[in-house]
């Protein structure tokens, strides 16, 4: 079979690389050269791109058969998330790849800006010592203003207090309580602009950030302020501060990104009192390392229909380390689930239950719908796309959660009502230290049972010599039985057999097995491709 294709469209590490060649066919391509990006795209699975291809619409009509748009590096300013999703294309991208080299670049020039740095560079070359002119100040016992405590913010807060500085934030999203647990007091956004001496950006550009500091907010700072904005241009809103840095009611200011790039003529320019640079805030060897490896590792998991922890347009965000064992055994009980139905039900509800619940679980529910439709339809299937295919083939799904659960510590369901109102259910849980996958109820039938790759279900009027007729029907065909369970709601009413075995039960195999012991059904399930 030919391997899936990967075209990567800007210049990635060559440890990504190296990472993507292993198991799929690379191609190159400059993504900023549209009438060769458009075509490009039609065969592939995967596209790679940085900050010069721009993945709209449009390169999603052409790319039929794309999987996964990975951004090497954190922002997503050039990628079409909405039109993404709508493709059931994964968007990923590398947010932890540039994080501290973002926070150095940022105090960088805070303290280029404390300290004229470059000005006093530039006078020397040019035969001038100027050192009454280019007289700075000092960062202790300064108060520093953090917009936005993300991971970036969070580095810039921690090491600017090792300066001695006092370190306020402003960040609607986070807790007061764990800013404290960081050092650092939230204020107001009002607040933050009055009391600091020095103001950093870090915020990602959204409609709520754009243009945020503005005239209104540089009326309100001190006029010994100096400005950092090394996260998005546009946030610090740049006609206002070329204003407030002629008026003298801002010091000075340190910008590493701009509105428009590449950005090679701005007013800020002409003020010696700013230090600019070419949006370097990611550009170290490390940083680019990183983020074509984490995307690489990204693609593959997205090919290989896995969950991708660092996927922008999934439910469900982050898994935290407790919930990621359970992800394989939702996905194992929703192909069960489909097998036993026979079909894809009209409505489906994953049901969670235990101290589990105390984190996100909606990966869960993400993992057993990729199940349910895993063996039914022709395209792969991803824990993007799967909500998609529910929702065009009409499938209701809910999630419930619940901190009680009193017979194992952690349980998942999945129940679902068929077209014809029959409900079908399948129940796991992971056990001992080992985690081990064990299937604990189908169809209200209490058992344990471990998931194999072959399993049949068998449903008949509870009588005695069943089991014995199923084991000798296998036996003379040489199918070992690996386990068994046998389960009724009384004796002498309905009964259920659940068996493991060691090699595929036919559909011959099991319509014989249904007509000796007269099952009301039979059903079997193959999982060897997992």
């Amino acid at each position: 079979m030919s391997k899936p294709v990967v075209l990567v469209a800007e210049e990635l590490s060559p440890a990504g690389i190296a990472v993507l060649e292993a198991d799929f066919e690379v191609r190159h391509v400059n993504g900023a050269d549209r009438a060769a990006l458009l075509p490009a795209v039609a065969d592939v699975d995967a596209l790679i791109v940085r900050s010069a291809t721009k993945v709209t619409a449009e390169v999603f009509e052409h790319a039929r058969k794309l999987r996964v748009v990975a951004r090497a590096g954190v922002g997503l300013d050039n990628v079409d998330v909405e039109a993404a999703t709508k493709a059931g294309v994964m968007v990923v991208n590398a947010p932890t790849s540039n994080i501290v080299t973002a926070a150095e670049h940022a105090i960088a020039l805070l303290l280029a800006t404390a300290r004229n740095v470059p000005q006093g560079h530039s006078a020397l070359k040019q035969g001038e010592w100027k050192r009454s002119k280019y007289t700075g100040v000092e960062l202790q016992g300064k108060t520093v203003g953090v917009l936005g405590l993300g991971r970036i913010g969070v580095l810039v807060a921690q090491r600017l207090a090792a300066f001695d500085m006092d370190v306020i934030a402003y960040d609607p999203y986070v807790q007061a309580a764990r800013a404290a647990q960081l050092g650092v007091k939230l204020v107001p956004l009002e607040e933050l602009l009055r009391e600091s001496d020095f103001i950093t950006v870090h915020l990602p550009k959204t409609a709520e950030t754009l243009g945020l500091i503005g005239d209104r907010e540089l009326q309100q700072v001190k006029p010994s302020v100096r400005i950092v904005n090394a996260a998005r241009g546009g946030i610090v809103d740049e006609a206002a501060l070329d204003l407030a840095l002629k008026d003298g009611r801002v010091a000075g200011a340190g910008i590493d990104v701009f509105t428009t790039e590449p950005c090679t003529e701005s007013p800020l320019f002409h003020h010696d009192n700013v230090v600019v640079t070419p949006h370097l805030g990611a550009s170290t060897h490390e940083a680019q390392e990183k983020a074509g490896t984490q995307v690489a590792r990204s693609v593959k998991l997205a090919l290989s229909g896995e969950f991708v922890p660092d996927a922008v347009n999934v439910q469900g965000g982050a898994v935290a380390e407790d919930v990621k064992p359970g992800l394989p055994l939702a996905e194992k009980l929703g192909r069960i689930f489909t097998a036993l139905a026979g079909g894809v039900p009209v409505r489906l509800e994953v049901i969670v239950r235990g101290e589990i619940t105390g984190h996100d679980v909606k990966v869960l529910e993400l993992a057993a719908l990729k199940g349910v439709f895993l063996d039914v339809v022709e395209e792969a299937v991803t824990f993007v796309n799967a909500p998609l295919l529910a929702r065009d083939r009409g499938v209701e799904v809910t999630l419930t959660t619940s901190e009680d659960s009193p017979d194992w510590r952690n349980v998942v369901q999945v129940k679902g009502t068929m077209a014809d109102g029959a409900v079908v259910s399948i129940s796991g849980t992971l056990t001992g230290p080992k985690q081990i996958e064990r299937i604990v109820e189908v169809n209200g039938y209490q058992m344990e049972l471990v998931p194999a790759a072959h399993m049949a279900f068998f449903g008949y009027v509870d009588r005695p010599g069943v089991v014995g007729i199923v084991g000798k029907l296998l036996g003379d065909l040489g199918i070992n039985i690996a386990g068994m369970q046998v389960g009724r709601d009384a004796k002498g009413g309905r009964a259920l057999t659940a068996l493991t075995v060691d090699s595929a039960i036919t559909p011959d195999v099991l319509d014989q097995i249904v007509g000796a012991i007269g099952a009301e059904v039979g059903r079997r399930v193959d999982l060897a491709d997992d």
